[in-house]
C-alpha cells in the first residue's frame, strides 16, 4: 500500500473548479455561524445529526428520540442509541484533544476509535480484515494486515495531515479520508472513527471554527460511489482524483445544506422568543429559549438546573410551555420528558 504524498496532479481545471466551489461554501458556512447570538446551540443538535447519519452509514439505524431519551434519561434505550450517543462523545474528546494540543496525534484518532467500539479498541494484530460495501456483502479492498504495516502507514498518515502542504486542505481531507479508510486500522469503527477525523483536520486546518461540517449524510445519498471509488483508487491511485473530486462536491453539497439548516433554526428560535413574549410573557426570557433549543429533549431536572429556578417553578414553567404549545410531553418509564416538537421537524 502507497504511502502519502501520492505521486498524483491534482491541480487540474476540474480539481480547481470543484475547490472553488467547495470553498466558498464551506466560507459562507463559517460565516453564518458567526452572525449566530449562540452557535453553542447549533454545535450541539448537528452533532447529534452527525452521530445518527455517520452510524447509519454502519447499518446502526436509530431515532432521534431514542438518542435523545438516552441523553437525557441516562438510562439505556436501545443498543442503536447508546452506539449514536458513544459516536458523539467520541467526536467531542477528538476536538477538545485537538484544541488542547494543536495537533492530531495517532493516539488521539486510537482514543476516539476505542470509545465509538468500547469493546473492539485498539490497532489489529490479527489478520483477516476486508473492506465491504454494506449494502452489498461485496468486498471492495484488502487493507494492510501486519500491525507493524498498520502503525508504520498511521505513522506517515500523521506526519502528512500534520505537516504537509501539499495541496489545499479540502483536497488533502479527500486525501487523508482515502488513506484512513484504505488503512482500516481497527477491527471495527473505522468508518465512523475516519469520518470524526474529518472533522478534525478541518478545524486544525481553520477550514471550520468548530465541529460544524458533516460528511455522512453526503455519504449515505452517494454511498455505492463512495465504495466504486474506494475500490478503483485502491487498484490504481491514479483514479484518486475522481475520489478528491467526491469528496469536494460532498463539501460543497453539505455545507449549503449545513447553512439551509441553521437559518432555519435561527429563524424558528427568533419565531418562538416573539411568540413566547407574546403568550407567556410572566415567565419569558431568553434564557427558556435557549435551553429548549439546546435539546430536542429536556425533564425537569435538566430544565431547573439549566435556569437555576426550584423544582416546583420549573414544574409551573413546563406545564405552561406545554400548555401554548412550546414543548410537548411524554412519559418515559417512570420520567416524564419534554420535546421540542418544531425542531425535531427540521430535523426529520
Amino acid at each position: 500500500m502507497k504511502k502519502l504524498p501520492f505521486n498524483v496532479n491534482l491541480d487540474t481545471i476540474k480539481i480547481l473548479k470543484e475547490l472553488n466551489l467547495a470553498n466558498n461554501s464551506i466560507g459562507e458556512l463559517k460565516g453564518v455561524m458567526n452572525l449566530l447570538p449562540n452557535p453553542n446551540i447549533i454545535f450541539s443538535l448537528l452533532a447529534i445529526g452527525e452521530s445518527k447519519d455517520s452510524s447509519a452509514i454502519e447499518n446502526i439505524i436509530t431515532t432521534y428520540e431514542d438518542i435523545y431519551k438516552e441523553m437525557i434519561t441516562k438510562k439505556p434505550i436501545s443498543k442503536a442509541a447508546k452506539e449514536v450517543n458513544n459516536y458523539k462523545l467520541a467526536m467531542e474528546v477528538g476536538f477538545n484533544e485537538l484544541k488542547e494540543k494543536g495537533f492530531i496525534s495517532t493516539n488521539t484518532i486510537i482514543r476516539v476509535q476505542e470509545i465509538i467500539e468500547p469493546n473492539k479498541g485498539g490497532i489489529r494484530r490479527l489478520p483477516g480484515t476486508v473492506i465491504k460495501n454494506m449494502d452489498t456483502n461485496e468486498i471492495v479492498h484488502t487493507p494492510p494486515q501486519s500491525e507493524r504495516d498498520i502503525r508504520e502507514l498511521l505513522k506517515n498518515l500523521e506526519e502528512y495531515l500534520n505537516n504537509e502542504t501539499e495541496y489545499d486542505p479540502l483536497v488533502q481531507l479527500a486525501l487523508i479520508h482515502f488513506q484512513f479508510e484504505s488503512i482500516h486500522p481497527f477491527y471495527d469503527g473505522n468508518g465512523r472513527t475516519g469520518r470524526i477525523l474529518n472533522i478534525l483536520y478541518l478545524v486544525l486546518k481553520e477550514k471550520i471554527n468548530q465541529p460544524i461540517l458533516y460528511l455522512s449524510k453526503y455519504i449515505i445519498e452517494n454511498k455505492s460511489e463512495y465504495y466504486d471509488l474506494l475500490k478503483s483508487c485502491n487498484q490504481d491511485i491514479t483514479n484518486i482524483e475522481k475520489f478528491v473530486s467526491y469528496i469536494l462536491m460532498g463539501v460543497h453539497e453539505t455545507s449549503k445544506y449545513t447553512v439551509s439548516m441553521v437559518l432555519r433554526i435561527n429563524d424558528l428560535i427568533n419565531l418562538t422568543k416573539e411568540a413566547m413574549k407574546d403568550r407567556l410573557s410572566e415567565i419569558y426570557s431568553d434564557e427558556i429559549v435557549l435551553h429548549i433549543f439546546s435539546y430536542l429533549y429536556t425533564k425537569n431536572e435538566l430544565f431547573r438546573e439549566s435556569l437555576s429556578i426550584s423544582r416546583p417553578t420549573a414544574t409551573k414553567y413546563l406545564k405552561e410551555l406545554e400548555r401554548e404549545g412550546f414543548l410537548v410531553s411524554e412519559r418515559v418509564g417512570k420520567e416524564v420528558v419534554y420535546k421540542n416538537i418544531q425542531l425535531l421537524n427540521i430535523f426529520k
